[in-house]
């Protein structure tokens, strides 16, 4: 009897490209969910976006309570992300059988990341830790002694690794270890470049640090509601569930929200003022010409029977257009940008920390740059350029020893002494 070779002889060009396994990516039902019909009637939906809104209550809870316990605390919140990003990062990469035949290898990867955050915030809060610790005089040569030698103290751990990666290169499994190796470094440069401007932001007034993490959760709330309810049209190829009604109804959402919020928040000293120290206690300062009300007459503007004739603003608040206006069109490209990373290593979600979210990572993507542009945008158009008491004050505190400073003290004393007696045979002359 003949053999049909039709399904089982031996494969031909055509037969290959006929059965070519398809990708892993599971691209396209989520173009078919945009494609021709409103994401409102895929009923599936609904209960992912109750999961989704239960999750993103208790996120919005808990982050409350943190701001509300002031500065140390959002610090360590943001530290706490900061370990759970890279724990889904170096996860993302890792190979199970690899590991198993280079014990401690993960542990190496521990030991980079600590020593990057222990460079980058004893850079940040070294300045805030002198202010603490200035009243007790042993204390503060201790800390002033770690300051001085913080760099070398860093690059000493950093070496330490280094010569710790060679010592364990294994025959065999070279190109994994150095891709892992560049991997580690890439996962710093994401999570502490980017995320240390958080922690800047934060002591230069919770209100810097709040109201960008507070737009970027605005924005992705109203484009996917926007999105459910009416999106018909695929915005971006990466992310086929965006749509251009969703993109387009948050951005509105958020710059409204935006010019808002920065009304109320900038009349609360708690988020305005900025921590010059590392202890919890209540703030008060100088709101600042930013966060004073000013009045603007409408005359002109709105017609005779309408009661308004003037309208009372915080300058600050127009900054929060810029700030809104990021968060609603560029912050969405950090998204955009993790999607095609999920993509090209065809998963989901970075994790499954959230429920409804994915992972930390996933989260976190947009609010990375923000974080960044929203120190950018305060150093450049908020601070004052110009050199400031305080700022001098600072650079004395940080780079001065206790006697040395007590020296300035006494210099200063005399010059301003001769100062006033000039200033008196002046005015007897």
């Amino acid at each position: 009897m003949q053999k049909d070779t039709s399904t089982t002889g031996p494969s031909t060009p055509s037969n290959r490209i006929r059965h070519r396994k398809r990708s892993n990516e599971v691209i396209h039902e989520d173009i078919k969910a945009n494609g021709g019909h409103l994401l409102v009637d895929d009923k599936n939906k609904y209960k992912s976006m109750w999961i989704r809104t239960h999750s993103t209550i208790w996120m919005i809870g808990g982050f409350a309570f943190v701001i509300y316990m002031g500065h140390l605390y959002v610090t360590a919140m943001v530290v706490v992300i900061q370990i759970f990003m890279a724990r889904e990062l170096f996860n993302l990469l890792r190979r199970s059988h690899e590991d198993r035949q280079l014990p401690g290898f993960r542990l190496l990867n521990w030991h980079f990341f600590f020593t990057a955050m222990l460079f980058v915030y004893g850079r940040l809060l070294s300045q805030r830790l002198v202010n603490t610790v200035t009243p007790d005089k042993v204390l503060y040569q201790l800390v002033s002694s770690l300051i001085k030698y913080h760099m070398v103290i860093c690059y000493s751990l950093y070496i330490a690794g280094f010569m710790w990666f060679i010592l364990t290169l294994k025959k065999k499994m070279y190109k994994y270890q150095f891709s892992q190796y560049a991997w580690t470094h890439m996962i710093l440069i994401v999570v502490f470049t980017q995320s240390s401007f958080t922690v800047a932001n934060i002591f230069e007034g919770i209100f810097w640090f709040l109201l960008p993490a507070t737009l970027i959760v605005i924005n992705d709330i109203a484009a996917y509601i926007f999105g459910f309810f009416f999106g018909r049209t695929p915005l971006i190829k990466l992310s086929p569930k965006k749509t251009w009604e969703g993109f387009i109804g948050a951005s509105i959402a958020t710059i409204i929200s935006a010019f808002l919020l920065a009304n109320i928040m900038g009349r609360s000293q708690w988020l305005t003022c900025p921590r010059k120290d590392l202890s919890t206690g209540w703030l008060d300062c100088d709101p600042g010409p930013l966060f004073k009300p000013e009045s603007y007459s409408l005359a002109g503007w709105v017609p005779h029977w309408f009661r308004w004739k003037e309208m009372s603003i915080l300058p600050v608040q127009l900054h929060a257009l810029f700030l809104g206006l990021f968060a609603s069109i560029i912050a969405p490209f950090g998204g955009f940008f993790a999607s095609g990373f999920k993509r090209a290593f065809k998963i989901k979600d970075f994790g499954d920390s959230i429920p409804g979210h994915g992972g930390i990572t996933d989260r976190m993507d947009c609010q990375m740059v923000m974080a960044v542009f929203a120190y950018i945008y305060h150093q450049s158009f908020v601070v004052p350029q110009s050199l400031s008491v305080e700022m001098i004050l600072d650079q004395i505190l940080m780079n001065l020893t206790f006697e040395e400073q007590q020296t300035l003290y006494t210099r200063l004393g005399q010059m301003l002494q001769e100062a006033l007696k000039g200033q008196s045979y002046f005015h007897v002359a």
